[in-house]
């Protein structure tokens, strides 16, 4: 029994202390794994496709996010995920440890812009928008006008502009076919085309959300007495089309002159749309306030003030030239 005992008492005697060893060494380096990162501040890194483990903890490490650059790797390596590291734009935030780094950039938790595209811009305009962003790629057509939903939308850099303007016009098609059959009876809109031709033209007209419901029953009831909407808008789409502003005054004779668009001079409603109005001027063309008026001027606060006869519309038309006139003294 003497020999077996000696023999377990030099095996404790090595052993013991190689394993407290060995569990001291594995707390240090959880402790490493766990311990807050040494960046005070959240921090952007950009990754590109194809990065190895190696360079994307080069990276990691020149950009101060890592207690230690080797433990990093090896504890992607131990997790299977040496492979798994997405590409894109990430932000570390501060103090994450090595441990949260590794999951934002294998779950491809990649950071999102926000873009805002206005309401009543033209296709042309979003286009020329996008184009001069340099976090999207790619070279696309103009879509159709009127097709796209304005708001804002959040993106991820390097977003080829072709599929932001895919998504763009699913969320219009989203918003119209959400409206299209909660729309009011007896409304002269026969398609969801033509609903999205009349928003269009009310989106250019007023910048004032609250307005947005009346004039668009201004221009319903005139289609309803079959009376030109005579929109200054659609004068200017028909003379500069989707470059949308004029940057001058309209002139008389191109108030007279015919054009596909011309509302002073066509009736009903223009072939296409002249903008690409928002969800508020869709909902107002299919839901118009309840109003008797047939005529709206501009009141010189950046608002409308809106009458049912032709009389008490010249009486305003006069009011707001009075004030234009004051304004340029």
């Amino acid at each position: 029994m003497q020999p077996i005992v000696l023999i377990l008492n030099r095996f404790r005697a090595v052993f013991l202390p190689a394993a407290l060893l060995a569990m001291m060494v594995l707390i240090a380096v959880l402790g490493l794994i766990f311990m807050s990162g040494p960046q005070t501040q959240a921090k952007q890194i950009e990754l590109l496709r194809g990065s190895t483990l190696r360079a994307v903890t080069v990276k990691l490490d020149e950009q101060g996010l890592l207690r230690s650059a080797f433990l990093f790797r090896v504890y992607a390596r131990l997790r299977g995920q040496a492979t798994a590291l997405k590409a894109g734009e990430f932000s570390i935030p501060a103090g994450a440890n090595m441990h949260v780094v590794l999951k934002i950039l294998t779950r491809g938790e990649v950071m999102l812009h926000a873009i805002t595209l206005a309401e009543g811009l033209t296709s042309q305009n979003i286009v020329a928008q996008l184009r001069g962003l340099d976090l999207l790629k790619g070279e696309v057509a103009i879509p159709p006008e009127g097709s796209l939903l304005p708001e804002t939308y959040k993106v991820p850099r390097g977003m080829s502009r072709a599929k932001l303007l895919e998504k763009m016009t699913r969320a219009q098609t989203s918003v119209i076919d959400a409206l299209w059959p909660k729309r009011q009876l007896g409304l002269p809109i026969k398609s969801k085309q033509e609903a999205i031709i009349l928003a269009s033209i009310v989106e250019r007209e007023t910048a004032v959300a609250s307005e947005r419901p009346l004039v668009a029953a201004v221009f319903v009831n005139r289609l309803k007495k079959n009376m030109r909407l005579q929109s200054d808008p659609t004068i200017i789409y028909g003379l500069v089309g989707g470059q949308g502003k004029l940057g001058r005054p309209i002139r008389r004779s191109e108030i007279r002159r015919h054009t596909a668009y011309n509302t002073y001079r066509i009736k009903g409603l223009p072939p296409t749309p002249i903008a690409n109005p928002g969800r508020a001027a869709l909902a107002a063309v299919l839901n118009p306030a309840a109003s008797q008026a047939l005529y709206f001027v501009a009141d010189g606060t950046g608002g409308h003030v809106f009458s049912k006869t032709l009389a008490e519309h010249n009486r305003n038309v006069r009011r707001w030239r009075q004030i234009e006139k004051q304004k340029k003294r």
